[in-house]
């Protein structure tokens, strides 16, 4: 199938993108890496009258650092997080996780404000973003405003974003040195979403775990921190009784749905499973 009738737009600020989502309210979209957006356009899941391509706004791309905040442009590609030494080293779970989507075609193209704007629960970096306690810096006709990735999810394509306003950056605070990180991901095949994936970021103090942040991805309607999950594991040194806390507290979140990846309780299992490998993985990285 191909879209159906729309007019193009390709603003050269994030003012006159904003303006004209303003303008078209409820009828316009914006495109950024398109890798989300034209798929469901041409299974025509997605008929906006109005198509804005912010691929051209020079200021949403780009990463830097200051001190202990990191910023990614929303128009970064994958590609570009990947290559980018400065994000890497400050939380490397940005490489780990990028380099687990999709295929390298999909990475040259689809945009980090792509994946966490469009309220996929089978994209990765939600949940990735979920446990670096990222914010989303969203710009519109009232100005600018942050909100937090744990806070910005609301469901299945629903989020916190306003008809007028689009995510210019992710703004994250650098964990610190000797932190621990790891993003498992289990899928049918290369460029598939995840039959059930988790994040986690920690950090261990004398040997014990002294801090940790646990997501999930494609398990819910949404990204999902697992919140009791991260507590079962908080003052151990993953001994088997909290592993096992961990995963029945991650499951007990859970939700999937029944699909070609599985069914629920199978996608539950191995919930747990991936973030079982997460918790041990992220451990053994982490210095303390």
């Amino acid at each position: 199938m191909i879209p159906a009738p729309f007019s193009y737009h390709r603003p050269k600020t994030v003012a006159e993108a904003t303006a004209l989502l303003h303008s078209y309210a409820e009828v316009a979209r914006v495109l950024a890496g398109g890798q989300s957006l034209i798929p469901m356009m041409k299974l025509r899941l997605a008929n906006p009258e109005h198509l804005i391509d912010i691929g051209g706004i020079a200021d949403l791309k780009g990463i830097d650092r200051a001190g202990d905040k990191l910023v990614i442009g929303a128009a970064t590609t994958q590609h570009e997080l990947q290559q980018s030494k400065t994000a890497t080293e400050a939380a490397p779970i940005l490489m780990e996780a990028s380099l687990l989507i999709a295929d390298p075609q999909v990475r040259y193209i689809g945009t980090i404000g792509g994946n966490v704007a469009n309220g996929d629960p089978g994209n990765d970096m939600p949940a990735v973003m979920m446990c670096l306690d990222a914010s989303y810096r969203l710009v519109g006709g009232s100005g600018t405003r942050s909100v937090k990735a744990r806070d910005f999810y609301h469901g299945t394509y629903t989020t916190a974003l306003r008809p007028d306003e689009i995510v210019t950056a992710i703004e994250i605070t650098v964990p610190p040195a000797g932190h621990g990180w790891a993003y498992e991901k289990l899928k049918r095949k290369i460029g598939d979403y995840a039959t059930a994936a988790a994040g986690v970021v920690l950090t261990v103090s004398r040997g014990k775990v002294a801090t940790c942040a646990i997501a999930l991805s494609n398990l819910s309607d949404t990204a999902v921190l697992a919140t009791d999950a991260a507590k079962a594991v908080i003052g151990t040194a993953l001994e088997k009784p909290a592993l096992d806390a961990a995963m029945q507290a991650a499951r007990a979140v859970m939700s999937p749905a029944s699909d070609t990846r599985g069914t629920p309780d199978y996608r539950t299992h191995v919930g747990g499973i991936m973030v079982e490998r997460a918790l041990k993985k992220a451990f053994s990285r982490a210095k303390g």
